[in-house]
């Protein structure tokens, strides 16, 4: 089936892309872990329909055919053949269904992020203008219950429900980054990562950090939050690479 005949029967084609070029750059930084981690993406109005990537494929091969259109409101999804992971349903059903306001959601170990979801505070100082990017725009969960099963997702979500808060710091476990478009979360993705290896690294060093003012800190969050077309560009120089590699993510 060529390109063209899959837009033209595969609902969603152009958000797949976009997905699935995240999924593919998101495994090339090594912010993934094996075939654990989950992207997706509400294609309805009230957010309860989306995207996800497939059960246990890695993120290096997923097309975005491959993705799985779920609704979070169908309580046999689990039971349907090729079902998502129970704890991706659990986390990202949840979401989806309790929070319309996060329509695209990423999931991830990345090693810095989840070094800051390990320690005893996992609050990022605003040390420089990354850590500033996300100046009061997190949540830290403390009360990690296990693996994220429906009722471990349900009480994720209760903490989701500020929409200026578009990271989670999921403690003992990893982060739960949100935005509007694949774009906008990947782009906030990619900095707390950055943003938590600063600052671990900072920590390493043992001397004193220099933190910005409540004031300047604010003031670099709005401004970064306001940057014109940055998220968009990011993503769309990323599939121009992948597209110049000849990379069959979008088929």
């Amino acid at each position: 089936m060529t390109v063209t005949q899959l837009q033209a029967n595969i609902e969603h084609w152009q958000s797949r892309v976009e997905l699935t070029a995240s999924l593919r750059w998101t495994e090339r930084l090594n912010l993934h872990e094996a075939v654990a981690n989950h992207f997706s993406l509400a294609v309805s109005g009230d957010g309860t329909q989306f995207l996800m990537n497939p059960n246990q494929m890695h993120f290096s091969r997923i097309k975005a055919s491959d993705l799985l259109l779920l609704d979070a409101n169908d309580p046999e999804t689990l039971n349907r053949p090729g079902a998502p992971d129970p704890s991706a349903w659990g986390l990202h059903g949840s979401v989806h269904r309790r929070c319309p306001h996060h329509r695209c959601l990423m999931h991830v170990h990345s090693i810095h992020a989840t070094v800051l979801a390990s320690l005893a505070d996992s609050n990022i100082p605003p040390i420089d203008q990354n850590t500033a990017t996300f100046f009061n725009r997190y949540v830290i969960d403390n009360d990690f219950g296990g693996v994220a099963f429906e009722d471990e997702g349900e009480r994720c979500a209760v903490a989701l429900q500020d929409p200026s808060k578009k990271v989670m710091i999921m403690g003992n476990h990893g982060i739960l980054v949100m935005g509007d478009t694949p774009a906008d979360t990947f782009n906030r993705m990619y900095y707390f990562e950055r943003a938590a290896e600063t600052y671990i690294r900072a920590l390493q060093t043992g001397q004193p950090l220099r933190v910005l003012s409540d004031e300047i800190a604010e003031k670099t969050a709005h401004e970064i939050e306001t940057f014109p077309g940055a998220a968009n560009n990011h993503l769309a120089e990323l599939m121009r690479i992948l597209d110049d590699e000849g990379s069959n993510y979008a088929s």
